[in-house]
């Protein structure tokens, strides 16, 4: 095929395997020869190793296993063989270690043995902390006192009896009143530290109005529980028009992924759905009617067949859907924000227009604005056209017939995490995030408007799984993205994708990640089983029972 994908029209994955061998012209003119140390049993050490006098000759390097992504606009993934094949022999070996307990008081509290004198030199050691360690402890105490000593000394609190209810504010350059913060790096950093105390998380950033004067348009709380989540309109966006950001409530604290709820995910997703709707159902001229007050599931699915049967005679102004989540936070000590996250759950959805003008001067036509959906829908058209199959027929085929990447007879080959009638959770045969799983509609359900109500709860399900999951594992830093067709677009036989990528601590991107190069350190089908030997629990927690 010229299309570059992993996915070939016989319903098979297809891969490269580089087997490097080659010679190396010697062009070093100078031998800088230095020890390096000693041995364990006391012999010199020195770099010798490294000063070779003529050519070098590699007969066989480790092999590297190049998987075009099957969406060709994602790149390539490179396997390597030698890592891969040792986390092959122990799949549940691929996790991240659990952090560890962080205290700076108790660790001062030790250098003394009185207690009077242990908290003045607590007081003085958090005083002269510089810049960069305060931040560091910020991100990473696990001590509530720790954190509630530096929130005290980066921003002004309003108190009763010794706890805050408030905070101080002071006149801003635009003549407003903004809070007082003296370090607004460490104020991010404590107020989405799980161990921060509930209180100050409240006055500090989830309150209503502490973060300005965003409104709030919608909210859901479900009826006897404890979920609770708030969707604020962002007017003046990075997002052109504007997008909606659907928030977990003051008395609804999820810092950790193992806290969300099954009721938490179908709240925020009903959020999402719920503007979406009424906003499609605005462009086409259909009446809601309904204020002040969530849409019940029965009058969210008539407004939406409504929609569909109203679509067939209008266009729409705005015909693509933005979605996304952000899970976690973390700032390094120098200060560069490890995630785009705030408040740990934060969902963002927008409309996207299907056109816009350009400059007067350029006298040119209205462009589409770009939308990731469009990328999946250009590619599947091109896979047609070459192949003569549907794109999505040949991967989920090529997803059940799946033969592991070394050749292993006696591996386990499945990618596929969990399924359903509905959908499938899988690991891609190409993971971008070195831990990337995807979630598929089966049939061809482009958009979340050709999404019933029984698709939208197998799909928020599974999304919750998925997240679970990757938590278990040890993710603390999660972007999920929705790739969708515009509602437009007539052809029938786009699927929608979501994409879950986590944050890896040793892959922060860099030049190869630039190049849409993804480098991995096991095989798809291993990371695919340990995420399954997470799954029972899972189920568990979220009242499925596992079979």
């Amino acid at each position: 095929m010229r299309l570059r994908t992993c996915v070939a029209p016989e319903g098979r994955f297809i891969y490269g395997v580089h087997r490097p061998a080659f010679r190396t012209t010697n062009l070093r003119r100078e031998d800088p020869a230095y020890a390096l140390g000693r041995g364990p049993d006391g012999r010199s050490m020195d770099n010798r190793a490294n000063l070779p006098d003529g050519d070098v000759d590699e007969p066989a390097a480790d092999w590297i296993y190049e998987i075009a992504n099957p969406f060709s606009f994602r790149g390539a993934t490179f396997i390597v063989k030698r890592w891969a094949d040792q986390r092959a022999r122990d799949p549940e070996s691929i996790r991240l270690p659990v952090s560890s307990e962080v205290s700076l008081t108790r660790a001062v509290s030790g250098w003394t043995d009185s207690r009077e004198d242990a908290e003045k030199l607590q007081a003085r050691v958090f005083a002269t902390l510089p810049g960069p360690l305060r931040l560091a402890l910020a991100a990473t105490a696990t001590d509530p006192q720790d954190l509630i000593r530096l929130a005290r000394g980066c921003c002004r609190f309003i108190e009763t009896d010794g706890m805050p209810v408030g905070l101080a504010y002071e006149p801003d350059a635009n003549g407003g009143l903004r809070p007082v913060v003296s370090d607004r790096e460490l104020f991010e950093a404590l107020a989405n530290n799980p161990a921060l105390p509930d209180p100050y998380k409240a006055v500090m950033v989830l309150r209503p109005g502490v973060q300005g004067t965003n409104e709030i348009t919608a909210d859901w709380r479900r009826q006897g529980g404890n979920t609770h989540i708030y969707e604020y309109l962002r007017r003046n966006s990075y997002i052109p028009w504007g997008h909606y950001a659907a928030n977990m409530a003051e008395d609804c604290v999820r810092y950790r992924i193992s806290d969300l709820t099954a009721a938490d995910m179908t709240g925020l997703r009903h959020l999402y759905y719920q503007r979406t709707y009424v906003r499609l159902a605005e462009q086409l001229g259909i009446a809601v009617g309904i204020r002040r007050r969530p849409l019940s599931v029965n009058e969210l699915e008539t407004l939406r067949r409504r929609i569909l049967k109203a679509l067939s005679r209008r266009s729409l102004p705005f015909d693509a859907t933005l979605w996304g989540w952000n899970f976690g936070f973390d700032f390094s000590p120098s200060g560069y924000r490890l995630h785009g996250s705030h408040q740990q759950a934060h969902q963002q959805y927008a409309l996207i227009p299907g056109a816009v003008d350009t400059e007067p001067e350029a006298r040119a036509e209205a462009i589409r604005p770009y939308a990731c959906g469009d990328l999946v829908h250009r590619f599947i058209r091109e896979y047609r056209r070459e192949t003569g199959r549907g794109f999505f027929e040949c991967y989920i085929e090529a997803i059940d017939t799946n033969r592991r990447m070394d050749g292993r007879a006696d591996g386990d080959r499945n990618l596929v995490v969990y399924t359903d009638d509905q959908v499938m959770l899988f690991a891609p045969k190409a993971q971008t995030s070195q831990w990337e799983l995807q979630l598929l509609s089966l049939r061809p359900v482009g958009n979340i408007l050709e999404a019933d109500a029984d698709f939208r709860r197998s799909l928020d399900r599974a999304m919750l799984m998925a997240v679970k999951v990757l938590g278990a594992l040890g993710a603390r830093l999660i972007t999920c993205i929705e790739y969708s067709k515009r509602f437009s677009d007539s052809d029938t036989d786009q699927h929608l994708i979501y994409a879950f990528l986590p944050k890896m601590p040793e892959s922060p991107g860099a030049f190869t990640e630039a190049q849409l190069r993804w480098i991995s350190g096991h095989y798809p089908e291993d990371f695919a089983a340990a995420c399954r030997a997470q799954l029972g629990a899972v189920l568990e927690q979220i009242g499925m029972r596992n079979g």
